[in-house]
């Protein structure tokens, strides 16, 4: 049965700066910036979080449903997601607008400069979670923030068993919004960073946020994940990576992998390393959306760091 990931699409245009910003960058004259930098490579990635968790979830034979908002520039988009088999029922097309995008220039010291352009993002709101139709779980992924509010709201009026991911979504929401956002969801999912942030602004501590829900998962790194569920506390291991290449997109990946175990009814243990295990593939990876493995390879890797089949 398929699964509603509700969030955004967006290209990531990915430049590398030869140089470095600190020696084109004046401490005195930080008041009055206006600087160039030649950047002779550039990439353009397919991402946005319910392009990414999609992704993965279809390597791993599941049926995505995306529900998103994007410009008059999506057309390589939608291409790609026909090539993959992937639903575009609940994307809608915005013709006033441009695809979420994010520029990333980063320089010889790996330092960052981001631009990020919400775009059609923000029209989220106008999706509705009934025109997905019968779906077997649902996650609201960073989006739009009016977006998100409804999309969760519906989720859980329609009974839909609900993942809040709030991600890089979380600074839009106050202590209050948070909370009504735990109170609709079934299962609540986040990095080690957004889980503090998360227990700042709500008050709350992790072990008082997962009695509110079924389970509440925290992804640390490579120190692996904690699953707190039923009143105990499941650590599941990092799998190591063939390589480190690129982070981008790996807590995406790791989500696939849990909305997997759940619509396979696993159980948690193997929902979790299931999930480490997508992260650890997609980060040996450059871009969110450019790793290849059959579903074949992904059992046999999960069988050679659990010593079973999840299949």
């Amino acid at each position: 049965m398929s699964s509603l990931i509700c969030g955004s699409l967006a290209y990531d245009n990915i430049m590398q700066y030869e140089g470095r910003f600190a020696e084109a960058l004046l401490a005195d004259q930080l008041h009055k910036v206006n600087v160039s930098f030649l950047v002779p490579t550039m990439r353009r990635e397919f991402g946005g979080c319910a392009g990414n968790i999609g992704y993965n979830l279809k390597l791993l034979g599941g049926v995505p449903v995306v529900m998103a908002t994007v410009g008059l520039d999506s057309a390589p988009y939608m291409e790609r997601f026909a090539e993959l088999g992937i639903s575009t029922q609940c994307v809608r097309v915005i013709d006033s607008s441009f695809t979420a995008q994010c520029f990333i220039t980063t320089d010889a010291d790996s330092n960052q400069i981001t631009a990020f352009h919400p775009g059609a993002m923000t029209f989220s709101h106008e999706n509705k979670v009934a025109d997905a139709g019968a779906v077997k779980f649902a996650i609201v992924a960073p989006d739009g923030r009016d977006g998100m509010l409804q999309h969760a709201k519906q989720a859980a009026e329609l009974k839909i068993p609900l993942i809040f991911d709030p991600g890089q979504g979380m600074p839009m929401f106050g202590g209050d919004d948070l909370k009504h956002f735990i109170d609709l969801a079934t299962y609540v999912a986040v990095n080690d960073y957004e889980a503090e942030m998360l227990t700042a602004r709500t008050g709350l501590s992790l072990a008082q946020i997962a009695e509110r829900v079924s389970a509440l998962v925290v992804t640390r790194g490579e120190l692996g994940a904690e699953i707190f569920t039923g009143g105990k506390k499941i650590d599941i291991p990092c799998v190591p990576a063939e390589k480190i290449e690129d982070p981008t997109g790996c807590g995406d990946a790791f989500r696939a992998g849990m909305l997997h175990g759940l619509t396979e009814g696993f159980d948690w243990e193997t929902t979790g390393r299931l999930a480490s295990l997508m992260g650890s593939i997609k980060i040996a990876s450059q871009g969110p959306q450019n790793h290849t493995p059959s579903k074949a390879e992904i059992e046999e890797r999960f069988q050679k760091a659990f010593g079973y089949r999840f299949d």
